[in-house]
């Protein structure tokens, strides 16, 4: 087996258990959905790395981290696959809408199963349910936070 190999390999086991990290760990955080629970996960993570959680270590942590792997750990903190419903979710705060995506047969996701896909994780009560703002293309719903949550 080659380095390259041998990286390659470490790189991928690497991805897996960040993956996982952040799989089981993201809903321990609250209120889910939120910046303060992606920071607090965050700060978590940093301390489970042996740094305290003074603002100058938490620093360090971040500029450690690098944008490509904080944008990653973010990207995954912040979707769900839900299977049983064949719909991809990417819910970040920071951004000004909530997506969903259909899985398989774009016509199956209608705004009835978006409204059943946000009650099942939890963002009824922080997305724009006012379907006439929603924009909805075959496959893929785009649905607004409610003000107080993009601070808009």
């Amino acid at each position: 087996m080659t380095k390259p190999e041998k990286t390659l390999i470490q790189a991928k086991v690497f991805e897996f258990a960040f993956n996982e990290l952040v799989r089981s760990k993201r809903s321990t955080f609250q209120p889910e959905w939120t910046i303060d629970s992606w920071a607090k996960f965050l700060i978590w993570v940093a301390l489970n790395c042996g740094l305290s959680g003074d603002r100058e270590n938490l620093e360090f942590f971040a500029e450690s981290l690098g944008a490509a792997l904080t944008t990653r750990m973010r990207k995954k903190f912040f979707e769900r696959t839900l299977e049983s419903l064949s719909v991809h979710l990417v819910a970040d705060p920071a951004e000004s809408q909530i997506l969903l995506m259909s899985i398989k047969d774009p016509k199956e996701l209608t705004p009835e199963k978006a409204l059943q896909v946000l009650g099942k994780v939890g963002l009824s009560e922080r997305a724009l349910l006012d379907m006439t703002k929603w924009v909805i293309d075959e496959g893929l719903i785009a649905i607004p936070w409610k003000s107080s949550e993009t601070g808009s």
